[in-house]
């Protein structure tokens, strides 16, 4: 049974289930990069499920699906309609994930756009256990996420996900499709798990480095790491110093952290 979205509390709900059933196709084996087709058939978690435009689709092909829904009214809504969905009410931010499945699980949504960036850092926490991500999120988000050294738009998202993810922008998605339309576009993900088993080098450390090198974006390093790295380390000499955060891939923060250690 195809179910549009009703408005709810003033969220924005998809309607067009073209897209949504788009979107639910992401995480099957016959959409995956061959690398990570062996992913194609795992349990599916769907983050703010409200009506359940992409549920219907994520439940079609008999997988295991749970969704987590914090509006009362939409928990529902969806308990009536669609029975044989387990929808846990509650804050998905503040549930311990590493109890909803005994295995690996898919991460997937229509994500809230006010915690969209809190949801992904979630994702690291889990990060052995959730090798899929997919869905869709606030344009200019899903683009920082997925975006390049030299971008912009390239931040402390971008390298923290990239360390861990190979993480792939797929399609742009209008405001039309929505009820009622959002004043913003939105975008849609993929992130697959890479084989980085560590990042050698002392993780804390190495968020210290990104974080407070974005955090001053506009200084080079040698300026906006000068309270972390000793003005004698030898690696404030080198020409990295010289750059500023943007201009850096996941392994030469990698290689800093390992240089602000010695």
């Amino acid at each position: 049974m195809a179910v549009k979205a009703k408005k709810a509390l003033g969220q924005h709900f998809l309607h067009n289930l073209n897209i949504a059933a788009k979107i639910a196709s992401i995480i099957e084996s016959s959409e995956l990069p061959l690398s990570a087709k062996k992913w194609g058939d795992l349990p599916v978690l769907e983050v703010g499920p409200g009506m359940g435009v992409l549920s219907q689709f994520l439940m079609k092909n008999g997988r295991d699906v749970k969704a987590v829904e914090l509006d009362s009214e939409s928990v529902e809504f969806l308990n009536k309609v669609f029975p044989d969905l387990d929808v846990m009410e509650g804050d998905f931010l503040k549930m311990d994930l590493s109890l909803l499945f005994n295995s690996d699980f898919a991460l997937i949504g229509n994500y809230p756009y006010n915690i969209s960036s809190q949801i992904f850092f979630k994702v690291l926490d889990y990060r052995e256990r959730i090798p899929v991500v997919a869905g869709m999120l606030q344009k200019e988000v899903a683009l920082r996420i997925c975006s390049k050294p030299g971008s912009k738009v390239y931040g402390i998202l971008s390298v923290l996900l990239q360390a861990w993810y190979d993480c792939e922008y797929l399609f742009d998605v209008g405001p039309e499709v929505f009820s009622p339309p959002p004043k913003v576009n939105s975008g849609v993900i993929r992130l697959i798990r890479n084989e980085r088993a560590t990042l050698g080098c002392d993780e804390k450390l190495f968020k210290t480095i990104v974080k407070t090198s974005f955090g001053q974006r506009r200084k080079t390093l040698r300026n906006s790491l000068g309270g972390i790295i000793t003005p004698d380390n030898p690696i404030m000499k080198e020409s990295i110093m010289g750059l500023r955060p943007e201009q850096l891939s996941v392994e030469d923060f990698i290689k800093l952290t390992n240089a602000a250690t010695t």
